[in-house]
């Protein structure tokens, strides 16, 4: 192992940030400025500071909340202090699209340039933000802005956040986002941290809100059907006071766990076998089986990891859920972990969600206070607890294996499977990963009761679904929707355009459905028989003011930048497509006949030899656009 470390030193601030993580340093092997005598007669750290690798992204997190960047002194003592290699330590401080590792401003406003919000005028606003505070990256008035891809907040597009480093890290929202909207959050103040009171007012478009401060808007606006009969996910969103434990309570809270205890772990995994749960994050493999499969591995400790990395472009439902209703999370994760015999869950969440970080932090030490988390959680002698860990921007680190290597402290990049995760998953031990929305469903099944609940939906998609609408509509936001509603039936709740022009399905790695073909059943096997897919349930309506060939280029620049380069046939093939579609964008014909069928060859070989779902669905859109829109004909 190569510890070569550089003249670099870290400031104050610096040792102040790793020191708070990780306490003083107790040698000067680990940092310490004076060396003693004990240290002159052995090494301390070792193997037992090597274990704590996993703290490597909680600590480049803490410097960069303090400074805004990642100095090299800085990235020097963190790795000392865990006797991690200084280039290992870059390579993953690198890998990350929120850190930086040269001088910036403290405030860094990130505009959304994704598919929501070009669709709704992103583009306006970036040529607004040059003229009037130069090109993105450069520095002016202790401010900078840069395009970002989707922040997970689509039903307000356009969209941007503002992040100051310091002290207290402070956050603010701007959406829908105006030029002067974004300016002003970056040179002005943002107010001091503290939760919104239960009535807080929505504010006015275009106004700058404190992801952490007193006016921050309610969740519930962000659910068109709030209040409405016959919601189950969403019933309590926009309802209760998401920082009451009480509340949460008052509105049926824990009685999901308290029939799982009644249950015991196999009736718990039964239940949910029964009532046909599969995963809603995309893949929609079954729960149960893989719940089933995890409890009974050997090897211990067990694991669970809750995915709330959700980066797929158009994709907010489980931001919604964790800002509106954070409990039911923390609950459904306490069952999961019951279930399959693992007594720490790991919560990963997008860096991008600070309002979703302060919640969850406030829900789980308020839980934890009054024995719903911890050594006896309720009284049944079973320990539970949650860490929550922060993602950096990193979309392929939704993928299950890549999330263990970020949590490890690695560069978020994915594993070759077998052995699968319930085998060896986090630290090499036996876990369960699922998403936000799939464990929340848990809930239901266990106060209905498994029969109860596979009578809603259709046979092999049974439940309801979330559904994230956004684009050119008239109420965008989070729809819930029991399995087997046509995608017209939802774009009448959500306000269809004038002239429809097109409806993305599941994202970047979904594809397209024409106007005529609405009639779609919402599906898992109703989508695939259609020649789409579900997704995670993004919905993105385009009407005809929308250019699609720059929809099409934008969702391949989205894939080459947030392709790991582990393999080569995504490596190559993410640029390779975004260079064709660059060349044809304003192509039709004959003129783009040769490049169209270089793409397809790319397609083919991303989708047959990547090594995970990133490069095997990177072409998806694009070839529906081909060949159901006939774009570039």
């Amino acid at each position: 192992m190569d510890l070569r470390f550089g003249a670099g030193k870290p400031t104050d601030e610096e040792r102040a940030a790793v020191d708070a993580l990780l306490g003083p340093p107790e040698s000067a092997w680990e940092g310490a400025d004076d060396r003693n005598d004990t240290d002159l007669r052995w090494a301390r750290g070792g193997r037992e500071a090597r274990e704590r690798r996993e703290l490597l992204l909680p600590g480049l997190h803490a410097l960069n909340d303090r400074v805004g960047w990642i100095s090299e002194g800085g990235l020097d003592y963190l790795c000392r202090r865990l006797t991690v290699p200084p280039a290992e330590g870059y390579g993953v401080a690198t890998f990350y699209a929120m850190f930086a590792v040269k001088p910036r401003p403290a405030t860094v406003v990130h505009v959304c340039t994704d598919l929501a919000c070009v669709a709704r005028g992103s583009a306006r606003v970036c040529a607004e933000l040059e003229r009037d505070l130069g090109p993105a990256g450069s520095a002016g008035s202790g401010a900078v802005w840069q395009p970002s891809p989707c922040l997970g907040l689509c039903e307000r597009a356009p969209a941007a956040l503002a992040i100051r480093a310091g002290e207290a890290p402070r956050a603010a929202v701007v959406a829908p986002a105006t030029a002067e909207a974004v300016a002003d959050a970056a040179s002005a103040p943002h107010e001091a941290p503290g939760e919104p009171p239960a009535a807080a007012a929505v504010p006015q478009t275009g106004a700058a809100v404190p992801q952490t401060g007193a006016t921050a808007p309610q969740t519930g606006a962000a659910v068109p059907q709030t209040g409405a009969d016959g919601l189950v996910l969403l019933r309590r969103v926009g309802v209760v006071d998401p920082g009451s434990l009480d509340d949460y309570r008052t509105h049926g809270g824990y009685a999901a766990l308290r029939r799982a205890f009644a249950l015991g772990p196999a009736g718990v995994i039964r239940e949910v076998t029964e009532a046909g749960l599969v995963g809603r994050g995309g893949a929609a493999f079954p729960t149960g089986r893989k719940w089933a499969a995890t409890a009974q591995q050997p090897d211990h400790p067990h694991y669970l990891v809750c995915n709330a990395d959700e980066s797929e472009p158009g994709t907010f439902k489980d931001r919604v859920l964790m800002e509106g209703d954070p409990y039911t999370l923390i609950e459904a994760m306490t069952i999961a972990g019951y279930a399959t015999g693992a007594h720490r869950g790991y919560l990963y969440l997008r860096g991008e969600y600070p309002r979703a970080l302060l919640r969850l932090r406030t829900a789980i030490d308020r839980a934890r206070a009054r024995c719903f988390l911890g050594e006896d959680v309720m009284g049944q002698g079973f320990a539970f607890d949650i860490e929550i860990r922060r993602g950096a921007g990193a979309y392929i680190c939704g993928e299950e294996t890549a999330i263990f290597n970020s949590i490890e402290g690695r560069r978020g990049e994915p594993r070759s499977k077998p052995p699968f995760p319930v085998e060896k998953g986090l630290f090499g031990k036996p876990t369960a990963v699922n998403n936000v929305e799939t464990l929340v469903n848990v809930l239901p099944i266990l106060i209905e009761g498994a029969q109860a609940y596979a009578r809603t939906g259709t046979g092999t998609s049974t439940g309801t679904k979330l559904f994230c609408v956004s684009g050119t509509v008239a109420r965008p936001g989070v729809y819930e929707l029991p399995f087997g509603a046509t995608l017209g039936e939802l774009l009448e709740l959500a306000g269809p355009p004038g002239t429809l022009r097109a409806v993305l399905l599941g994202g970047a790695a979904g594809g397209f459905v024409r106007p005529d073909e609405l009639d779609v059943p919402l599906t898992f096997e109703g989508t695939r028989a259609a020649g789409t897919t579900l997704g995670s349930g993004v919905v993105l309506v385009l009407d005809d003011s929308v250019d699609l060939p720059r929809i099409l280029l934008r969702i391949a620049e989205f894939f080459r930048d947030e392709s790991c380069g582990q393999c080569v046939p995504c490596r190559v093939g993410t640029v390779r497509q975004q260079e064709a579609l660059h060349r044809i964008k304003d192509l039709t014909g004959a003129a783009a006949a040769g490049d169209i069928a270089l793409l397809r060859e790319v397609g083919r070989a991303m989708r047959d030899a990547s090594i995970c779902g990133l490069g095997q669905t990177a072409w998806n859109a694009v070839e529906s656009a081909i060949d159901r829109l006939g774009a570039f004909k």
